[in-house]
């Protein structure tokens, strides 16, 4: 089984009510959701949510809620992975075999359905590949970065790429923050994410956007309108 799981709690902080604020006429939850179904890949589509509220409104926009997500993992220092792995325990425990399971967060109003389609072919069809997930590259080179001390005067992360040429810098990526799709024996495992059993589907910058923030949200509106 290909199974879809959107973790989406009820307590965020710095956005309140983050994961069904609208969004471009839609609640955030929805673009994912939407996303998933448009794929065509998953034979089931779970929110794992705490919040009565969340759970409703991704049962109308076509996800389901089997379960409420005990209050151990719905706090503010429970992992994606601790998600996740509970998810498929439920799977297990109601007599299904997930084999491929994306973790898609529900704040990922940028996800693509072919980029699922396409970590999901890459994950099947490399033997030992353990985890696929969305990726990007960084804007500049992360080897001239630079630190301020208390009194704001710079220095160098890394002074020894003070004088080398940008084209000469090895290239960097980070995670995009939209899907992870992993094999549900690598999730109960808890193997890590960054790690070379692991590739990405690598996604252009104009479709990548953190949403944690106030400004973040604006600054992804902005882009989504552009888009």
């Amino acid at each position: 089984m290909n199974i879809a799981i959107i973790p989406a709690r009820g307590g965020s902080k710095r956005i309140p009510r983050k994961n069904i604020k609208p969004f471009h006429g839609k609640p955030m939850i929805a673009w994912s959701i939407l996303a998933a179904k448009q794929a065509a890949c998953f034979d089931r589509i779970i929110v794992s949510t705490d919040d009565a509220e969340i759970a409703a409104v991704a049962q109308e926009y076509g996800a389901e809620v089997p379960f409420i997500r005990p209050a151990e993992i719905a706090n503010d220092y429970a992992t994606t992975g601790d998600v996740i792995s509970h998810a498929i325990g439920w799977l297990i425990g109601q007599g299904h075999r997930p084999e491929q399971v994306c973790c898609l967060y529900a704040t990922a109003p940028f996800v693509e359905p072919d980029d699922l389609r396409h970590g999901l072919a890459q994950l099947k069809s490399t033997a030992d590949c353990q985890y696929v997930f969305s990726a990007t590259r960084f804007g500049f080179p992360i080897q001239r970065a630079i630190k301020l001390d208390d009194s704001g005067r710079v220095s160098m992360f890394s002074p020894e790429y003070l004088l080398t040429r940008s084209q000469d810098l090895e290239e960097a990526y980070h995670d995009a923050g939209q899907f992870y799709w992993g094999r549900a024996s690598a999730w109960l495992a808890k193997e890590p994410m960054f790690a070379a059993h692991s590739q990405v589907v690598l996604l252009p910058a104009s479709r990548v956007q953190d949403i944690d923030t106030p400004d973040d949200w604006l600054r992804a509106e902005r882009l989504f309108s552009v888009r």
